[in-house]
């Protein structure tokens, strides 16, 4: 009779054929993974035996062989009639005696008296081991007692033969009647108690290989797999982690607002879905000491299965503990060996009717098809875009006939989420009302290309679609090629690009998407006079006693992010240089900026650091900056002044840094850069030399100021040129004293790709590096390498 039955504790991952893949990887994670601190529930297995006799002692196998034969298997019109049949043969069936006594026995023997357990489906197939099967089958929670727990292994051997298994085995190409269905039997981790969710061991989106990716929700982890809300997000970056370093690089707080617990046992429900109360809303399920605990779980997972793999975590109310549930591996990006970029991009927006959490980088276009249910499938034609309030694995079926997929609800990690990514179709998740918004039947434009958020156009937008073989792409020999970037939402994907590293990271972008307030108004909260810009301040606050934090974390959290994405390679942070005009539109800018008749030459850049007007704020920037490379660990980080008119002023910038904790005395790695961008900046660059370790040359500026130019003026914009000699002078210029005093040197701006002549003189005059925003980066590589070609040619 121990044919029938396996301990976990017994079970090795080669038992996959005999447990299926969920329960060999329980046994798996058990007998290998303990010694190492790794906690999975106890419980046990059904075995493929057991299913087998269980068929053949209720003369099952025949029946079944029959109704799968009769399936339609062209346009699946009976699907769910035959779905139907089989399942009904199977609950009418009863379990044998012996084989419903041992599942008893063993029952008792793992539970004390009022224990409850997790009863879930594990197929199999003998000559098909590594077929994965996930999510097609169901589980059942909080099951006690023997008569319950026959009841619940009866249901899952019957859930072999719902309709979105049955699809998936059609679609795969496996043998029905090939295919076993293993029970696994687990002690509950009662986090209707806590909190519970999933993780993967890289970045989900874009498959970035050195981050953790967890997610989670208060209660029971359903409400994430269904995208019912959007959880809690945190990204670990593995380098540092296994460094002892500050890991969590980023920590993005969900709505959370239900709450999935487990209903009175007299309930007709299993579980009920609660209203999360306002302070667990605002409140992260995990501390930083279980989210580091977890990540460090999962590296071990993939280590041992060396692959990336996707699991799940659960916490106990009761002990406060943490434990791995589930693990299996990751299925999009672990397959996927191309080193193609595919870029898209849209030649036009439109009316936006709807926005959400983008799932991919695609666009595509279609007719609309609100859908509430699975069962309104046969209103969905091939290459329509499905919107719909929420999916689940019965969606699974028809999901595969859409072009895209739009949710009202869920997150990156929910359902739809995950099918999106397995069939390469674009997604927008969490989008709110898109149910109400988009008019059914109507063409729209689905947009994934835009960073983190998604949307939803009105009517048939042209996009462009391009792609590039990367690994054809070789790098330059003495010139490089760097990065300028901003948007911690596309450093990820980004990194894929050939690149040097980033060359200029812009704070700007994080500081108006990610934090929206004015330093200076977290600094002197009590200064602002509007009573509803504090609101929104307080708002955006809540989760910080001392708000001055929230613009830290938020920023270190933004920088680590890009910085990580490119790491180990050099990454060089310019503090802030917005324009007065610019730091007046942030949340409570317009009580602490002044109003100036030329921004552009104004109070920008150094100034503004060492002034009492905004010299608090700046210690905030500096603040992240130090957490950032210090307890963060990333040290590649480099630090760029702007808009530094004079040699004095540099001094005072240095000195008030030091002040603030940035000092390369007591920090020899530290590197500060200057920007080149102001005509005393090449006249004195020997002594600017002597201050900083390195200048980059800003084009824009530095041509604008040489000509006399405000290229925010149309009037005279066409006279603007980087081309033009007297802007060509000055960059050669600083390029020699650069040279002259050994410090590097590069350049940021759009000309190096635009114009292979101008890329030519960079090479020509030495410079270190050239950066180019992403959609310039292809094209300039191709004009360094012409110009890198040419020069020694004509030595």
């Amino acid at each position: 009779m121990t044919d029938f039955i396996r301990p976990f504790n017994q079970i090795h991952i080669s038992d996959t054929a005999i447990v299926g893949g969920k329960n060999a990887s329980l046994g798996e994670m058990i007998t290998s993974l303990s010694s190492a601190g790794i906690r999975v529930p106890e419980g046990f297995a059904t075995t493929a035996s057991a299913f087998w006799y269980f068929l053949d002692s209720n003369k099952l196998r025949e029946p079944l062989h029959k109704l799968m034969d009769q399936l339609d298997k062209t346009d699946f019109s009976n699907l769910s009639q035959t779905g139907e049949q089989a399942r009904q043969l199977i609950l009418s069936a009863t379990l044998p005696r012996d084989l419903a006594e041992i599942i008893q026995h063993t029952y008792f023997n793992l539970c004390m008296p009022g224990e409850t357990v997790a009863v879930r489906s594990s197929a199999t197939a003998e000559d098909l081991p590594q077929a994965s099967f996930a999510g097609q089958h169901e589980s059942y929670l909080n099951i006690h007692g023997g008569d319950n727990i026959l009841k619940a292994v009866k249901d899952c051997f019957a859930s072999l033969y719902t309709n979105r298994a049955i699809k998936y085995r059609e679609d795969q190409g496996f043998p029905h009647h090939k295919v076993a269905l293993s029970v696994g039997i687990q002690k509950m981790v009662r986090s209707d108690k806590a909190c519970s969710g999933i993780g993967f061991t890289l970045e989900p989106e874009s498959g970035f290989r050195d981050i953790v990716h967890l997610s989670g929700v208060w209660g029971l982890g359903e409400n994430i797999v269904q995208g019912a809300i959007t959880p809690d997000e945190f990204y670990v970056f593995k380098p540092t982690l296994k460094q002892g370093k500050d890991a969590i690089i980023q920590k993005r707080l969900g709505t959370k607002e239900k709450t999935l617990i487990y209903a009175e046992q007299n309930s007709n429900n299993s579980t009920i879905n609660i209203d999360t109360p306002l302070e667990k809303r605002n409140r992260y399920v995990l501390t930083s000491q279980e989210i580091e605990l977890l990540a460090k779980w999962a590296i071990v997972i993939e280590d041992h299965y060396q692959q990336p793999m996707d699991i799940e975590w659960a916490k106990d109310g009761y002990t406060n503990e943490l434990f791995i549930i589930q693990a299996r591996p990751e299925t999009v990006h672990s397959h996927n060996k191309k080193q193609v970029i595919t870029e898209y991009s849209l030649k036009k927006k439109g009316k936006v009717l709807a926005q959400g959490e983008a799932i991919g980088t695609k666009v595509t276009n279609g007719i609309a098809r609100i859908l509430d249910s699975p069962k309104e499938a046969d209103k969905l034609q091939p290459g329509e875009i499905i919107i719909t309030d929420i999916t689940s694995p019965d969606w699974d079926p028809i999901l595969k006939k859409a072009a895209a997929i739009v949710t009202n609800k869920g997150g990156r990690t929910s359902h739809a989420s995950i099918v999106a990514r397995e069939l390469g179709v674009p997604a927008i998740v969490g989008a709110g009302n898109a149910t109400g918004s988009v008019r059914e039947g109507s063409q729209i434009t689905i947009s994934c290309c835009e960073g983190r958020t998604g949307f939803v156009y009105e009517g048939k937008l042209e996009y462009a679609e391009k792609e590039t073989d990367v690994s054809k792409i070789t790098m330059p020999d003495t010139t490089q090629p760097m990065l300028i970037t901003g948007d911690p939402e596309k450093a990820f994907q980004l990194s894929m690009y050939p690149n040097n590293g980033v060359g200029l990271m812009r704070m700007e972008f994080i500081i108006t998407h990610h934090i929206r307030i004015h330093p200076m108004a977290l600094v002197k909260f009590d200064a602002i006079g509007d009573p509803q810009v504090k609101n929104e301040i307080l708002k955006l606050t809540s989760a910080y006693p001392d708000k001055k934090e929230y613009f830290i974390e938020k920023l270190s959290e933004g920088i680590a992010t890009i910085a990580a994405a490119f790491y180990p390679k050099d990454v060089i942070v310019r503090m802030s240089d917005f324009k007065t005009n610019e730091y007046a539109n942030l949340l409570g800018g317009k009580d602490f900026e002044p109003s100036e008749e030329n921004p552009m030459i104004g109070f920008r850049g150094a100034s503004r650091y060492y002034n009492e007007r905004y010299k608090e704020g700046f210690r905030l920037e500096c603040a992240a900056i130090k957490k950032v490379r210090e307890k963060m660990g990333f040290q590649h980080v480099k630090v760029m002044i702007p808009f530094c008119r004079t040699v004095e002023e540099g001094k005072k910038v240095l000195d008030v840094m030091k002040e603030f904790g940035l000092n390369r005395q007591q920090d020899p790695s530290l590197e500060i850069y200057m920007m080149v961008e102001i005509p005393s900046n090449v006249l004195q660059a020997d002594e600017f030399a002597d201050l900083f370790n390195g200048f980059s040359i800003g084009s824009n500026d530095l041509t604008q100021l040489t000509l006399g130019i405000d290229r925010d003026s149309s009037i005279v914009s066409d006279l603007f040129s980087e081309q033009n000699k007297s802007a060509r002078t000055m960059i050669s210029m600083a390029i020699e004293k650069a040279k002259a005093k050994h410090i590097k040197i590069g350049l940021c701006g759009q000309a190096p790709s635009d114009f292979p002549e101008f890329t030519r003189f960079l090479v020509e005059a030495g410079i270190d590096s050239i950066s180019f925003n992403a959609d310039a980066l292809l094209k300039g590589i191709e004009n360094i390498h012409k110009a890198e070609k040419h020069l020694s040619l004509s030595m």
